[in-house]
């Protein structure tokens, strides 16, 4: 099972939802990085549960311990260590899955191919995983802000059938944390917020779609056929829990434009090349264009839900199973920071494989 992600900027997942503990291993991170646990507990404290009335009621403070790799409060240069430690475990309430399979989720997949499964909050395949990669992506953002300036803005586009304004703005956090849906239209926030309630209270679940935005790219990050900047953000999106979909710039809606309609023309701004319009997405040939960097994924709904639902228990009996547990009636809201931190996590990496071959990045601003 393969729990490592990146190339130079390397980290190493660890940990199952109801074991000891999550963690993370940086492996590449640049040496002389002001880091604190602080500056890593910001972003665990907008991914863990217990946030509000529409997310899960488990009670985690996810502190995290940085173990190695930081002296002095600089990075080192050598492995970083990271580690939060579950408080909160309620595993008899998975009890009944030790024996059924829950629609829709890895049980049956993890069964058969490990021969064995933790059917405890589903082990690995739990979405409490991502702490490791909000860890590490606190880092790596980090390093991409003050490097070079990058800013990553992640937001809900949508929750079920309730869509925010096409023509939002560049949001600042603010905007975006103001409300627990993490939408920054206040009216739009409303509307979501209603929606996952009612669907709580039936004992059911949504999904929704986020999108984000990164501006401050410079040109040339990203290399052609398979190492595209999309193809490694698309990969690093559909590795995450619920995810279902994943598109780039106009998306699947270019698709009803002609090529006239869609290029982005290209003319000369404060002396350098831009394009008047940004259909691409900040991305041509898989290599950033110094516009903005946007793209959507798609979260399906929860698939633990409290209805009752036709299944198969592990000697293979049909049966039926209403699952348990405390669970996100809308895994979007929450999914916010896990996105931005892989986002982060690609572009630090793509980053440095710019600077390995062209030797320019950017420096550390002076704290």
């Amino acid at each position: 099972m393969s729990s490592i992600f990146g190339t130079l900027f390397r980290i190493s997942s660890w940990g199952e939802s109801h074991g000891k503990g999550i963690g993370v291993v940086i492996d590449g991170c640049p040496p002389l990085l002001p880091l604190t646990a602080e500056d890593v507990q910001v972003a665990l404290d907008r991914r863990r549960p217990g946030q509000s009335t529409i997310t899960t009621p488990r009670s985690e403070k996810d502190t995290v311990q940085i173990l190695s790799g930081v002296f002095e409060g600089k990075t080192t240069g050598t492995p970083i260590s990271m580690a939060v430690f579950n408080e909160d475990q309620r595993s008899s309430d998975y009890s009944e899955m030790k024996e059924k399979f829950r629609p829709s989720h890895a049980d049956f997949t993890y069964q058969e191919k490990y021969g064995i499964r933790d059917f405890a909050g589903g082990g690995r395949s739990s979405a409490r995983e991502t702490i490791a990669r909000v860890a590490a992506g606190a880092v790596a953002e980090k390093i991409l802000l003050q490097g070079a300036g990058v800013e990553i803005r992640a937001f809900i586009r949508s929750v079920h059938d309730v869509e925010a304004p096409a023509d939002l703005p560049f949001p600042d956090r603010e905007s975006v944390e103001a409300t627990p849906v993490r939408c920054p239209d206040a009216a739009t926030a409303e509307r979501m917020i209603a929606k996952i309630k009612q669907v709580r209270d039936k004992g059911d679940s949504v999904g929704g779609v986020v999108e984000c935005r990164v501006r401050g790219l410079p040109t040339g990050w990203g290399d052609p056929v398979f190492d595209r900047i999309e193809a490694d953000l698309a990969k690093a999106m559909l590795s995450l829990p619920a995810t279902k979909g994943f598109e780039v710039g106009s998306g699947f809606a270019g698709t009803l434009l002609r090529g006239s309609e869609h290029n982005d023309p290209f003319e000369m701004r404060d002396g350098k090349v831009r394009t008047s319009s940004n259909r691409s997405g900040g991305v041509q040939g898989g290599i950033t264009n110094g516009e903005e960097l946007v793209f959507r994924i798609a979260f399906k709904p929860t698939a633990t839900v409290r209805k009752n639902q036709k299944t198969v228990s592990s000697g293979g009996e049909d049966t039926e199973l209403a699952a348990k547990g405390r669970h996100d009636p809308c895994v979007v809201p929450r999914a916010i920071p896990i996105v931005e931190a892989m986002t982060a996590l690609v572009l630090v990496d793509h980053a440095m494989r710019h600077h390995a071959q062209t030797g320019t990045f950017g420096e550390f601003a002076a704290e």
